[in-house]
């Protein structure tokens, strides 16, 4: 797998979500948390985030972090990481983008 091409895919769609955000639109990444294909929470101690994969708690204990806030800081992961694991959850939440590969699943 080329890390460094799933790495883009997710760059690009993570800017797409900040000018979704800037046109009063949902961010993809902000619908497909609310489907429950991921979390993102902060960490215990407030400092960063946690990506997480599906629910643990039910929609309504869970309090979103708002995109602008999480925005910089995943897109900075996301520029730093060799996980690709964090990578293809990410990109597992932009899956119906014509550009998806099914090898990211």
């Amino acid at each position: 797998m080329d890390t460094d091409e799933l790495r883009r895919f997710v760059l690009v769609r993570l800017a797409e979500d900040e000018e979704r955000l800037a046109q009063e639109k949902l961010p993809l990444l902000d619908e497909a948390e609310g489907r429950g294909r991921l979390r993102i929470i902060r960490s215990d101690d407030g400092s960063g985030l946690l990506l997480l994969p599906g629910p643990i708690q039910a929609a309504e204990e869970r309090v979103p972090v708002p995109f602008p806030e999480k925005f910089p800081l995943l897109r900075a992961e996301v520029e730093q990481t060799h996980d690709e694991a964090l990578l293809r959850l990410l990109a597992a939440a932009y899956d119906t983008h014509h550009d998806w590969q099914e090898e990211w699943r």
